[in-house]
């Protein structure tokens, strides 16, 4: 029976399935950060329980790091307790852990790939939404919630309801590759399908357009899969799938002889069915900004601001949505993308803080000046990408052009540390949400990629990056 690379990693990690309810499957990998795991390990103590495989459970601090000076003490009592829990927790349980101080500490999704953990063909959960991350290298990465961590922790298994296949194909040749980028990509593929679109689906990317791709922009993809709907986002692997993990920290020893079974396996039946099918042509993107409150309200840095009729088709609720977004952004209908002043910019998150987007918004930034009117950082994704950019002197070019080069983790995307905006700063974002109050109470967010970030704070607002001459 023909069938897809989702469907193929599913049945091969099938325990029990049901044709009504949900199916277990086991877990290969277990992705621990310090938000979603103390009451998980609270349940285990309080049924005597162990983790069931601790040497496929790696922990890492991520989202309530500071990025600043970290010789100083944590200043806010809820990190500094989730921190010093997760600390206990690992030591108690016997999980490998990089802490703040580590080289290998980062972004879960950022380091899993980097050290080896994330493999082809395998199952992968984290108590984070964008797990999904993982699936760039032809992996089922899935966010649980905390209670299923728990599960996971006992048990190295999970119910989950099977999702249905759904491809997206992204057809031709990007021109512009420096100006046109996977963040582009992927949020055009949203703009199109909504955020509603992938719902109940695991998608599997495919096309030139996907394949031209590095790891890393695959990893962009794959990140904002959730941003559609879609309980994970797959891409099947390559040769730059295996040259990427090649000779990593964690790559296991017998890697070239999975590498040969990976290259038979792990792909899509060429008469396999797919339950919803979208088509996109690579060469009708350009680069993209947000202008409401989800990843959907987004268009095109030529175009103006949407009306509400405009956007909804004719749909009264998504009517009343864009009107209450533009009210809460402070932006009218009919303004032009490239006339929206911003005043903070943020480059990092687990969508867009590896190394290649940080040479990329270098590339724009170099022997420029950040606009006095906007405040601009970086937040490299791990302490590896970290040294590794300092190597190439990045770090000397943003301080230079007057950005804060700052440490690994979580910082801006979500607030939930000192990194966040006051009410009615208006950022330029590398991150996956522009929500009400995502960066930071009475925050206004607007989705983009690193290069048009770095434009945008060099200018004081969007400006179409095609017309610069990056190379």
């Amino acid at each position: 029976m023909s069938e897809t690379l989702f469907e193929k990693v599913w049945k091969s990690h099938v325990i029990v399935e049901k044709e009504s309810g949900p199916s277990l499957i086991y877990i290969d990998r277990h992705l621990v950060h310090e938000v979603t795991s103390p009451q998980a390990f609270d349940g285990l103590r309080m049924n005597n329980r162990q983790v069931r495989r601790p040497d496929l459970t790696i922990a890492t601090m991520d989202h309530n790091v500071p990025t600043s000076d970290r010789s100083l003490p944590i200043l806010d009592q809820t990190s500094a307790v989730q921190i010093q829990t997760l600390e206990k927790n690992c030591k108690d349980f016997g999980i490998t852990l990089f802490d703040i101080n580590s080289p290998n500490q980062g972004i879960v999704h950022v380091i899993g790939p980097q050290l080896g953990i994330t493999l082809p063909g395998s199952t992968i959960v984290c108590g984070d939404s964008h797990t999904s991350t993982h699936g760039a290298f032809g992996a089922l990465a899935l966010g649980i919630g905390t209670s299923d961590v728990e599960h996971v922790l006992a048990s190295q298994s999970m119910w989950l309801e099977k999702p249905k296949p759904f491809e997206i194909k992204v057809e031709g040749k990007i021109k512009n590759p420096h100006a046109v980028t996977a963040k582009d990509i992927v949020l055009s593929i949203i703009k199109n399908i909504g955020t509603g679109g992938g719902t109940g689906t695991v998608i599997e990317y495919t096309g030139q357009g996907i394949s031209d791709l590095s790891m890393e922009q695959r990893m962009t993809i794959c990140n904002m899969s959730i941003e559609a709907g879609a309980r994970a986002g797959m891409i099947a692997p390559d040769e730059k799938t295996f040259d990427y993990l090649r000779d990593r920290k964690y790559t296991p020893k017998n890697y070239e002889s999975l590498v040969e079974q990976w290259r038979d396996t792990l792909k899509t039946d060429s008469d396999a069915k797919f339950e919803k099918e979208f088509v996109l042509d690579i060469n009708d993107i350009a680069p993209q900004v947000s202008w409401g409150t989800n990843p959907g309200m987004t268009c095109d840095v030529t175009d103006n601001i949407p009306t509400p009729d405009e956007y909804s088709n004719g749909d009264e609720n998504q009517k009343k949505g864009a009107q209450k977004a533009l009210d809460y952004m402070d932006l009218k209908s009919g303004t032009a993308i490239e006339d929206i002043k911003i005043n903070r910019v943020f480059i990092g998150s687990c969508t867009n803080a590896r190394l290649e987007d940080l040479i990329e918004a270098s590339k724009v930034v170099n022997g420029q000046k950040v606009s006095s009117d906007v405040s601009a950082m970086v937040v490299p994704g791990s302490q590896m990408v970290k040294k590794q950019a300092e190597e190439l002197g990045l770090d000397k070019i943003f301080i230079n052009a007057n950005f804060e080069w700052r440490e690994a983790g979580c910082s801006m995307c979500l607030g939930m540390n000192p990194d966040i905006l006051s009410p009615g700063d208006r950022c330029a974002s590398t991150s996956n949400r522009n929500f009400e109050g995502r960066q930071g109470t009475g925050g206004r967010t607007h989705l983009v990629s690193p290069v048009m970030a770095a434009a945008a704070a060099i200018n004081g607002h969007f400006v179409d990056v095609r017309k610069l001459d990056l190379k």
